[in-house]
């Protein structure tokens, strides 16, 4: 049996392949949050593929870390049946499946929730978004808001969950001194800029127990200056690890980081432009031992197989490849280890701005069919 498709597990979930589908915006949840069938179908298509841990929509654990239209929300006990459905659908499908909790801080779409974003700091002369520097009580109430929407997850019958403190969202801006000016214990050294990213996932075990999964997803570095950097990404990994994360997902780059930002544009057609963040993923293996998810530019069965062989991570996540072909793992099990066929060419990303939910736009072009759409 080829290590991709070994059973493993995460604390006490078990996933019968090595492939995980990264977290997206796919715009198909309703205007307050709530799943939709949509939404669902698209999961159980994931899962009927052969992807071994979904990770679902960035969803939103309250209304003022709203990020998008149509994003999926976990801010509420009013969505848990809609997200129960959807967790059962996929596993009656055979598949594992976790939320992704997000807030996204001073990115968060003030037209959506009537409100001024918050932030770390208040970085507005320095032509970065309008937001509010948050106070302790507002930091006190965003970790609990973390928490409580763990318990609803879990609650609604879900594999796990995984925090996003990555891509310049809040937790990602509080780890980021790009982002992070602030003098208190929140700001300044590595260990106090990492101290909320800890205090959520406190609060985050607190509500769901020992034995539920809880991962986190952060930026290898933020490829801006005065940014996170490695040797500070795998300071932070090792924190997370002390304090019992139950695995990591590496990903890299902000919305102010150009050609690094988390979803590159332009073609991946030779082996060498894939795996964007393979040296950062090689120093965190040296200093941390909880397992590692690698997301960014994986396109190709041998370029997986070889970041596991080599002990380079011990999941390959993927995104951008599953809208293109949801059923790809289930291809490459089936000894068909072509390429993906996804272009990198990131219309997928264009159609969900423009709020037709995402799909591969190449596909529907040769087919006329909608990948990644019911």
């Amino acid at each position: 049996m080829p290590m991709l498709f070994e059973t493993t597990t995460i604390k006490n979930m078990s996933l019968t392949n090595r492939f995980v589908r990264s977290a997206t915006w796919e715009g198909m949840a309703n205007e307050d949050g709530a799943c939709t069938p949509e939404l669902t179908d698209l999961m159980v298509q994931l899962a009927k593929g052969g992807v071994g841990l979904i990770i679902t929509s960035h969803a939103y654990v309250s209304l003022r870390g709203r990020a998008r239209p149509r994003q999926l929300g976990v801010y509420s006990d009013k969505l848990v049946p809609g997200l129960a459905i959807m967790s059962k659908a996929v596993h009656d499908a055979g598949g594992k499946i976790a939320v992704q909790l997000a807030h996204a801080g001073c990115h968060a779409d003030p037209r959506l929730m009537g409100q001024t974003p918050l932030g770390p700091s208040n970085l507005k002369d320095r032509g970065m978004p309008d937001c509010l520097e948050m106070t302790g009580d507002d930091v006190r109430a965003v970790a609990e808001d973390f928490g409580q929407a763990a318990f609803r997850v879990r609650e609604a019958g879900f594999d796990g969950v995984q925090i996003h403190a990555a891509h310049g969202y809040l937790l990602s801006e509080f780890l980021s001194p790009f982002y992070n000016r602030r003098n208190d214990r929140y700001g300044g050294s590595v260990e106090n800029r990492a101290r909320l990213l800890l205090e959520v996932t406190q609060n985050i075990r607190d509500c769901v127990g020992e034995e539920f999964p809880v991962m986190v997803k952060m930026n290898s570095e933020d490829f801006v200056a005065g940014g996170l950097t490695v040797e500070e990404m795998t300071t932070v990994a090792s924190f997370l690890e002390k304090a019992g994360i139950d695995a990591v997902e590496l990903s890299g780059g902000t919305i102010y980081s150009g050609g690094c930002v988390p979803v590159r544009p332009g073609s991946i057609d030779t082996e060498d432009k894939e795996v964007y963040y393979l040296e950062a993923a090689r120093k965190f293996k040296e200093r941390v031992g909880v397992p590692l998810m690698l997301v960014g530019g994986i396109r190709s069965y041998g370029v997986a197989e070889r970041i596991v062989k080599e002990g380079i991570a011990d999941y390959v996540s993927m995104c951008r490849p599953f809208i293109r072909e949801p059923g790809l793992v289930n291809r490459w099990m089936s000894g068909d280890t072509g390429k993906s066929k996804c272009l990198s060419d990131n219309l997928c990303h264009k159609q969900v701005i423009a709020g037709e939910g995402y799909y591969c736009v190449d596909q529907q072009r040769h087919s006329g069919k909608r990948s990644g759409r019911p």
